[in-house]
């Protein structure tokens, strides 16, 4: 027996005293023979005992390896080197050494890297947990019983909206120090990572190709730095701007953007950052609903913020990209002016009334707000009554004294009474187009 498990190349046998109350002085002259190590284990030593410790030493000794294998990918990518063939490499060796799955997400759900592929309901549901989160790490338990770890990517004043976070399915409670200590490091290097590809895709002259375009130069003006950014002249190609407070409109730009086109080129622009997108037309459609869809997944994680986005249509060519740039400049004004902490507008949308109200300017919109709706205001806070509303119900019915009553469950008598004591109090005729003009758009002011 001990030849033979010398051959297989073992590397100790244990022998209970259960049976015999002492080990066998035939099986330790046999493997003092084959220079095989020999353990007694008391009766008291459960095998399981044994089996812990043995695999906890080998799983410390496997993570401290795999912690400088990290290190080592780490410290290239810092470098700039691309010679650590990328995350999903890395997460896939954390997962056949230490049977760690692993995935890295943006907070709009998007899948950095990480097999197997996670189903997109759980990727957006993790990812709005990271967002929700009051403190990370955090831990979430599935109705599957699944249970994920999440982990930011960035520890340093970071918001959410613009960071990655690191699923791991397992439990961080239960970690020991060496398995947090591989976690950590893991992190450390898909932030490298992260920095790295965030490097590559800012070339130098984008921010001097954005503020050409959005000063409203012509397009022989900037047609070098169009170039020198990797965007065809006479390629067909959407502009895209972001508001939002600080430094949070470029950052959101990128992660909103980089699933929809590898080419982007962003820069910093009077509302905030905008983006050129080379999408076909027959595309252009697609890259707005990836759009939308994106910033509304932003939307659990900002808090009392707001984010504004505006997207052109497609400028066809250079010479088209100043007045693309006009066009998403007052997307991004009308979506300011719409309820909502992440709102979109697209050009199919810059046909309303709304596109000329997002070009006044913000004063002189509060002034007019205030001018015609203000008595109403006032009257509503003293009386508690409840004017404002009886008016935006009676324009959205277009007048109908009827189908208004019926939505306020009010007499038609007592709606006449309320008109009758908006039109005193704002001096307005709503049975006056102009007037009614007037009331409607101070209400799409508010």
């Amino acid at each position: 027996f001990v030849a033979a498990v010398a051959t297989a190349g073992i590397s100790g046998l244990a022998a209970g005293d259960a049976a015999l109350g002492s080990v066998p002085d035939d099986l330790v002259d046999a493997c003092r023979q084959h220079r095989v190590p020999l353990f007694e284990v008391p009766i008291d030593v459960a095998f399981a005992t044994v089996t812990e410790a043995v695999v906890r030493r080998l799983s410390a000794q496997r993570a401290g390896d795999m912690a400088t294998v990290l290190d080592r990918h780490r410290r290239l990518l810092s470098a700039g080197s691309e010679a650590g063939g990328g995350l999903n490499a890395v997460l896939d060796l954390v997962s056949r050494d230490l049977g760690l799955e692993c995935w890295v997400l943006s907070p709009t759900g998007r899948c950095v890297a990480g097999a197997p592929t996670l189903p997109p309901a759980l990727e957006l549901r993790l990812a709005r947990e990271f967002l929700h989160a009051e403190r990370l790490p955090a831990v979430v338990t599935l109705g599957t019983g699944q249970v994920f770890s999440l982990l930011p990517v960035t520890s340093n004043g970071r918001h959410r909206i613009t960071d990655w976070c690191v699923a791991v399915e397992s439990d961080a409670a239960t970690w020991p120090a060496e398995r947090r200590r591989l976690v950590e490091e893991l992190v450390a290097l898909v932030g490298a990572e992260r920095e790295q590809l965030a490097r590559r895709l800012r070339h130098p002259l984008a921010e001097e190709l954005v503020e050409l375009i959005f000063s409203g130069a012509e397009a022989p003006a900037f047609l070098p730095q169009l170039r020198a950014c990797g965007l065809d002249p006479d390629g067909p190609c959407l502009v895209v701007v972001a508001t939002a407070p600080g430094s949070l409109a470029a950052a959101v730009l990128e992660e909103v953007l980089r699933p929809v086109a590898s080419a982007t080129v962003l820069g910093p622009c009077d509302l905030g950052a905008a983006g050129l997108v080379p999408v076909a037309a027959r595309d252009a459609g697609e890259a707005l609903e990836r759009i939308r869809t994106a910033v509304h997944a932003l939307e659990p994680g900002l808090g009392a913020l707001r984010l504004h986005v505006g997207v052109s249509g497609v400028a066809a060519g250079a010479r088209g990209l100043r007045g693309a740039a006009d066009e998403a400049r007052y997307a991004s004004q009308l979506a300011a002016l719409r309820p909502g902490r992440a709102v979109v507008v697209g050009d199919d949308e810059l046909s309303s009334h709304l596109l000329l109200l997002a070009g006044v300017p913000d004063d002189l919109r509060r002034t007019f707000r205030d001018r015609v709706l203000g008595p109403l205001d006032e009257y509503d806070r003293e009386h508690r009554s409840d004017l404002v509303p009886t008016l935006r119900a009676f324009l959205d019915h277009s007048g109908s004294w009827t189908r208004c009553a019926e939505v306020l469950h009010l007499h038609v008598n007592t709606l006449r009474y309320r008109i009758q004591r908006i039109e005193q109090l704002t001096g307005r005729d709503l049975s006056s187009l102009p007037d009614r003009v007037d009331l409607f758009l101070a209400l799409k002011l508010r």
